[in-house]
Order: C-alpha cells, then structure tokens, then sequence
C-alpha cells in the first residue's frame, strides 16, 4: 500500500445525521485515512504532529480542526507521551447532505458554505478558545434528538462567525457550482489545480473569471485567504509534497515538474509554507505515515 493512499473510512449514519466520537491515546482509530464525510476535531490533551492533506503542522490541547469530505488526516502524538490518555480527540462527523436539506429548509443557513467551501483543504480555527469547544463537543455529546442538532448547529455558527481560519492543505479545493462570484473564482481555482505547472498570470485569470484584474484581485483573496501569485506557488508546493512522498525522484526534478523555474526560489517557497525543507519533509511523511510492516520490509 503506497503512503499517498489513505485508508478509507465507511461511516454508518443509517440511525443519527451526525456521529460523535472521542478517543484516548494511544488508538487504533489514529490512522491515515479519509472518509466522505466533514469532521469537526478538538485536541485535548498531547502534543504532536498534524497531517492533512499535503500538510504536516504541529497540534497541541485545544487544536481544533475542520476535514472536508474525502481529505485524508491524521494526528500522531509524540513519542514523548508514554502513559495512557483517556480523552485526546473529540470529534464530530457529518455530510454534506445533511448541510444540503438544512439549507433548503432554512435558506439562512447558507452563510456557514463558504466556511464548508474552505474545509475542503482543511481549516484549523486559531485562537478559538478550548474551553468553549470543549463545550460545545460536550453539549453535542450529551444531548440525543432534536436537541443534539440544535448543539451542533450552534456550534457550526460560532465556527462561521470566527474570524481567525487557516486552510492547511492545497490539494482538496473544489470548484462551488452555478454562476455565483465563487463559482467563477472556483474556475480559476480549478484550473491553476490541473495545470499547475504551466504559467498564468493574474490578468489571465482575471479574463477567466470575466472580471477586472482588481476586482479579480479582491475576490480571490476573499475566497481563498490569499493572494493569486501566493495561491499559485502554494498549489505548486503542495503538488510537490505529493510527489516527495510518493516517489523516490530527485528534489531538483520535483521543482521543475511543479512549474518553480529554480531551486533556490523553490526551496524557499517551500520552507515558508511548510516550516521544513523539502528532504524534511519527505523522511518526516514516510517516517509517521508509511504503515510499520511497509517500513520493516
């Protein structure tokens, strides 16, 4: 089984329209692996390192973290924690389909997407305080009916209205659908995600997206939480990490396959984005997520 390839997680949601969970450590339930569904998910306890999607991040008490569907993640403590924790994860799953029917039946609804829309590459909620979290998880946790939707729903509110949101990884951006002025920046999106590698500047994509290159400018950066020429060198170092970990091919050749037209400009993209050098990266990723008998082989 080749790293890159999560395991895939089926949830059954056949009697609840969300499903919570939490976990001590260690567990078997840590793994790399994705599922179809959004995953809300606190850290409580440990210190460790975050993985998902093309992201590697440090996580400690009171990370919380939104996956979007089909985003492999996983969040690997220390080695240092040797004694046994009762309680490390909380984590809240649920569909889009459930998103979907809600928005129908309460049109008001509709301002959580963008946050939805963003957890396609994972989001983590900086500054969040973890008391409230935490306390919303509880109330998700204790509560059964209409009263468990209620908690959750409050809880994806809070989670909207929060301003300090960070997407991790490039490679799960999706393309929102109709005409909207998200959909047209999701074409762009789409397109800077399949040819990476070829050249496009901002008055290019602002042609795609039928707007002005100023007001194309504004509503990029509204959408996505970047700058174009950033959101480009991110897609490319992202599309990197992919390669670094699944291939054996030199740094060097890495660079230029991702559209970097050096390696010193590449090397320092990288370092900014991912806080380790390319080489890091790589023996880290194969290091905590290469299955144990693959890595005795």
């Amino acid at each position: 089984m080749s790293i890159i390839q999560p395991e895939i997680e089926v949830v059954d949601r056949t009697t609840e329209s969300i499903r919570y969970l939490e976990h001590g450590w260690p567990t078997e339930l840590a793994r790399w692996h994705s599922h179809e569904e959004y995953e809300l998910h606190l850290i409580t306890e440990t210190r460790g390192k975050a993985f998902v999607g093309d992201y590697i991040g440090e996580f400690g008490p009171g990370t919380l973290y939104l996956t979007g569907p089909h985003l492999p993640h996983n969040w690997i403590t220390d080695e240092i924690w040797e004694e046994k924790v009762n309680v490390r994860d909380m984590l809240v799953q649920f569909s889009q389909a459930s998103v979907d029917q809600l928005a129908v039946g309460f049109p008001e609804f509709n301002e959580v997407r963008q946050t939805l829309f963003l957890a396609q590459s994972g989001v983590e909620f900086t500054g969040f305080n973890p008391t409230f979290a935490r306390g919303h998880f509880e109330a998700i946790r204790d509560n059964r009916g209409p009263e468990r939707i209620l908690a959750f729903i409050r809880f994806l509110v809070r989670l909207n209205e929060h301003a300090e949101k960070r997407t991790l990884s490039v490679t799960k951006l999706v393309q929102p659908e109709g005409g909207s002025r998200h959909a047209r920046i999701g074409t762009v999106i789409d397109h800077i995600v399949r040819h990476f590698s070829e050249e496009i500047n901002v008055e290019r994509a602002a042609e795609m997206a039928g707007m002005s290159p100023a007001t194309f400018s504004r509503n990029f950066q509204a959408v996505t939480g970047h700058r174009f020429v950033e959101f480009v060198n991110r897609v490319r170092v992202g599309q990197a990490c992919g390669l670094l970990y699944a291939t054996d091919e030199q740094v060097t050749s890495i660079c230029y396959q991702v559209g970097f037209q050096n390696l010193a400009n590449f090397n320092r993209h990288f370092l900014k984005m991912k806080g380790m050098t390319p080489s890091a990266y790589r023996e880290t990723a194969r290091r905590e997520l290469m299955p144990a008998q693959e890595r005795a082989s």
